[in-house]
This record gives C-alpha cells, structure tokens and sequence, in this order.
C-alpha cells in the first residue's frame, strides 16, 4: 500500500497570510499530500513567513529555524519570501523560497522534492477548502497588493500593486463557505474599499446574474448570503458612504476595520495617508446618524518619525471626539526598506512607550465607556468555545482574536458556532458579561 507524503504547515502573520496558507493546504490536499501537525511526522514543512516589521522577520526567520532543526526540509513562502537575500542569508539549506500569494511557485517546490501521489480529485478536500480557522468562521481575501505608497509600509514591494479578484470567483467561493457551516466571513485585503478600481469595476457574473466588481455591489451579493459578513482594512473613502445603508438594513454587520494610523495632519502626510481627520470626524458621525449601531475599530502609529507633543496631543483629541469603539495601537518601528526611515527627528524609545501607554489609558476609558451602555442591552452572540459549563462568543461589534468577547456562564448547552441571544449583565474596559436567553 503507498505511504502518501505528509507535509508541515507553519502559518506567520496577518489574516490575508492566512488566506493564502488555506489556498496552499487547500491544493495540497487536493493532491494527496496528508497535513500533519508535528515535524517529525512531516517529510518536508512549508513556512508562510511575515515581513511587515522587524519584529515579524525576526518571528519568521526564527520559525523557518526551528523547522530546519527539527525536520531539515524547508520550503519558504509569504511577505519574507519577497526579500529571498534575507532568507538564503541567513537560512541557506532551505530548499526554496517563494514570495507572497504563490500557491503555484509553493506548489512547483513541493513537487520537486515531494512529488505527489496522483492528480488532483475534489473529494478529497471538504466544500470550502481547507481552512486554520474553526469551521464556523472564515477569511475571504478579495484584492491582493496596494496603490498606496505610506512610508512605513513595504507591502506594496513585496506583494505588487492591487489586483482584484473577480467578483464572480469571489462570490462563488463565498457561497461555498456558507454551504460548508461558515457563519461568519471576514472579508479581508489590503485595500477594501479599493476593490475593483484595477478593474475600472468592470461587470462579472455570479449565478448567472450581472455583478460589478465593486465594493458596494460585492456586499450587496454577500448579504444574501443569510451570514455574517465583517469588513476589515477599509479606507475611508467617499464610496463607503454607501456601504453603511446596507449595514443600518442588517445586510452586513454594523461594522467597519480602518486603520486611520494618526490624526495629525502633518503626520499624515508625512506617511503619505489622507490627510483630513477633520473630514473624518464628520463623515464618522455622518455614518453613525445612518446606522447609530455601527462600531469602528482602527489602528494607530505612535512616535512615528517627527512626531511632537503637539501632534501626539492631535492624535489624543481625535480619539475623544471620534470615540472609536475599539483600538489598537503600536509604537513606529523601523522596516528595511521602508521610505519613513530616511525621515528625520527619530522618537525616543522611552517616548515612545509613554505615548503608547497613554494613548491605550484614553482609549481603554472610552471602550469601559461604550460597553456600560451595553449592560441590559440583549445581543446576538456567535459562540467560539464551550468548556466547563461556560461560553464564550463574540457579538456583531467584536472580530476573532482582535475584538473583546462576550463571556457566558451558563453556557453548558450551548455548541461551538451557534448563534445566541444574550442579555448583558456587566463589563469591563474591553469584555462583556452576559446569560443566553
């Protein structure tokens, strides 16, 4: 009888890694190769690496590591993938390395030291592919790559200028995944609410009907879905002023991930983003007058090249007026290749870590704040975990493994992906407390 080769899988980085590492599992499946979680079972591990900062280098060329101690055979991929010198510098006896999205380059390397065991037949692999995430969510990348040029970021280096799925490809695997039990999809890219404009949001088609390739009408579709659809990485553009109406119908979650990175319009600037928080604020709250349920989390910068006080205060301000519902923040941190690094007026560390621990006291009182409102309020919760007679699940306002959750101490009959209704009985600054009804 053939002993089918087993392949290792380490997965490192955002969600659109994950994405990518499920498209590879999902066609190694395909072809036979068995999965394995351990090294000594594996007969080669694939490394799906992260580049965004140095800390996440350090991380992947760590992992790619300990992959080649404990088994030896080492295939790289991912965003560290892009920059091959980084590896072979300092892992020369991997066996390939390939960069980010190439599920066909990843492929190609397994079969040369690997080959695999017959052609590809989809029974094997369940509906949906084969996902890092419980069976009841799901990422769905819709856009690879970014117009932008923001000086701190080198994603545009290492996985090219954006290119957008077909909306027809995009809905149909969409549809697969609620097929297959996902009750939530997070639609994740590096740019949402670009999604299309590569296209000139030129018509495709989804069950025989006509679909623009465009954020307004990809949601519109997805909302037919009868899951939850979450939207991460959104610029605030003008064009999302239309997504908000299908959130305030129930289409799509009352929800919205943009990272604004700071307030202060010389900062801006000086990354390179819109550089309005003026116009910002008005559209928030022309967003929250449409739908008052909305809940807006983002991501910010501090001591980022020149940063003063006074644009640290900037940034402070914009956090009390706009009173975001959820907030994580981290200090600048040097990427090789990086514009931002030729800037001049380097932030102390120590500085640093100051204005990240006030920031996070500003906005841990607005979140304590926010979710005191929450105490009576009744809300449907999607369970995560059920152990030792209790639950725990997130609401509409709350991402996987970023968000807070909503815990649930009789929680004893309740199963992993179903959907409750529960009454919020106490909070905290980022978590709520409640009993299923």
């Amino acid at each position: 009888m053939q002993t089918l080769p087993k392949i290792g899988f380490v997965s490192l980085g955002c969600p659109k890694n994950t994405f990518d590492s499920e498209r590879i599992l999902t066609q190694l499946r395909a072809e036979g190769y068995l999965i394995v979680p351990t090294y000594d079972d594996a007969d080669l591990v694939v490394v799906n690496t992260c580049g965004f900062i140095d800390s996440a280098v350090e991380e992947s060329l760590d992992a790619i590591g300990e992959a080649l101690r404990e088994n030896g055979k080492v295939i790289v991929t991912g965003c560290l993938g892009a920059r091959e010198g980084v590896v072979e510098s300092a892992h020369p006896q991997v066996l390939a390395v390939t960069g980010p999205h190439a599920t066909e380059a990843v492929m190609a390397a397994v079969h040369a030291h690997l080959p695999k065991p017959h052609d590809p037949y989809t029974d094997l692999i369940p509906p949906g592919g084969l996902k890092l995430t419980p069976r009841h969510y799901a990422y769905l990348k819709i856009s690879e790559g970014c117009n932008h040029r923001c000086t701190f970021c080198i994603i545009p280096s290492l996985r090219g200028d954006l290119v957008s799925r077909p909306v027809g490809e995009v809905l149909q695997e969409a549809e697969a995944l609620a097929k297959a039990g996902v009750k939530e999809l997070l639609i994740v890219s590096q740019d949402t609410s670009a999604y299309g404009v590569d296209l000139k949001y030129r018509t495709g088609f989804w069950g025989g009907r006509p679909v623009k390739t465009r954020l307004l009408e990809l949601a519109q579709a997805l909302g037919e879905l009868g899951i939850w659809v979450r939207l991460h990485y959104v610029y605030p553009y003008p064009s999302v002023d239309d997504i908000v109406p299908l959130m305030a119908e129930g289409k799509i979650l009352p929800y919205l991930d943009i990272p604004f990175q700071h307030a202060s319009p010389r900062l801006l600037k000086a990354m390179k983003r819109p550089a309005a928080a003026e116009n910002t604020l008005r559209r928030i709250e022309k967003w929250r007058e449409i739908c008052p349920e909305l809940v807006i989390r983002s991501t910010f910068i501090v001591g980022f090249p020149g940063e003063t006080e006074d644009d640290f205060d900037a940034l402070l301000d914009f956090l009390q007026a706009a009173r975001l519902d959820r907030v994580g923040a981290f200090t600048y941190s040097p990427v090789a290749g990086a514009a931002a690094n030729a800037l001049p007026d380097p932030v102390d560390e120590d500085v640093k870590m100051d204005r990240l621990a006030r920031l996070m006291d500003v906005q841990a009182d607005i979140s304590a704040e926010k979710l005191r409102r929450r105490r009576g309020q009744v809300l449907t919760v999607l369970i995560d975990a059920v152990a030792g007679g209790r639950a725990v699940g997130r609401s509409y306002a709350d991402a996987p493994e970023i968000d807070g959750v909503v815990h649930i101490a009789q929680g004893a009959g309740l199963k992993v992906g179903d959907f409750v209704r529960v009454k919020v009985t106490r909070s905290d600054d980022y978590d709520l407390w409640g009993k299923p009804l």
